[in-house]
């Protein structure tokens, strides 16, 4: 009898796999020689932390962006083993190289995610990628970074990761060590969560509620300028900002008369 398999699926159909960002901070203020040493530094400790992980790196399909590598594992990758060694090691080869004297110092913003992927003439589309260019600039995990001056490493996971992997009660993963942010970046809006190696969940929470204050001019109610002429009986203003405005005409104030009362 002849042995019959499923189609094989076609070339570039989407499938599910698991996507990491890692952002270099404040890269913008170092000089273009530093920038070039930095970026070798990343790559070299995103090697070492695989290859002390057990990944395979030259399987990873990379995505140099500067400051940034956005990277798509491959789909046999256990997702625990990113979360819990690759980011220990990470954080471990990240303290080294920042304690060598004379050092620029490195600091890592990094994002995992995992969801549908699909190649794309310019990189890759789908959810995955999107959300995670997204949680890696959330506020939130800048803010940690800001207020936690010793941390070297923040990391934020998916919802669906923490979910389905953090909380499973896997190896090296405590659920306890993460903070809960919700995550608005331009038109994206999830839940992550945040685990800052080294540093206490409170302090990471702390850190974290300090992002979402508002700004002291926040409330404070805007001040415009209005343009206004009087058209067939109406006065028609428009602000500053655009907006038109059409009411009765206003008289100006008399000489000498004081603010209403």
């Amino acid at each position: 009898m002849k042995e019959i398999f499923p189609p094989r699926p076609p070339a570039g159909l989407p499938h599910r796999r698991l996507c990491l960002a890692a952002d270099v901070e404040q890269y913008s203020r170092l000089d273009t020689r530093t920038q070039s040493a930095v970026q070798s530094e990343l790559v070299r400790l995103l090697d070492e932390a695989a290859e002390l992980t057990g990944l395979d790196r030259a399987a990873w399909t990379r995505q140099p962006q500067g400051d940034l590598e956005f990277a798509v594992l491959p789909e046999a990758t256990p997702e625990d083993a990113v979360l819990g060694p690759f980011v220990h090691h990470l954080a471990v080869r990240l303290g080294d190289r920042n304690a060598r004297p004379a050092a620029q110092r490195v600091r890592l913003r990094m994002a995992v995610d995992t969801g549908v992927v699909a190649d794309a003439a310019l990189g890759y589309a789908g959810p995955a990628p999107v959300a995670v260019a997204r949680y890696v600039n959330a506020p939130q995990l800048k803010a940690v970074l800001t207020t936690l001056t010793a941390a070297d490493l923040a990391v934020i996971v998916s919802d669906r990761l923490y979910q389905d992997v953090v909380r499973s009660g896997r190896r090296d993963l405590d659920p306890a060590q993460y903070v809960r942010a919700h995550v608005r970046v331009k038109e994206f809006g999830g839940y992550g969560w945040i685990r800052v190696p080294g540093q206490a969940p409170d302090d990471v929470r702390s850190a974290v509620a300090e992002a979402l204050k508002p700004s002291p001019d926040a409330g404070a109610p805007s001040r415009t300028t209005l343009s206004q002429h009087v058209h067939q009986g109406a006065a028609v203003g428009r602000d500053v900002v655009g907006g038109l405005n059409v009411g009765l005409p206003v008289p100006p104030p008399s000489a000498g008369s004081g603010p209403a009362r």
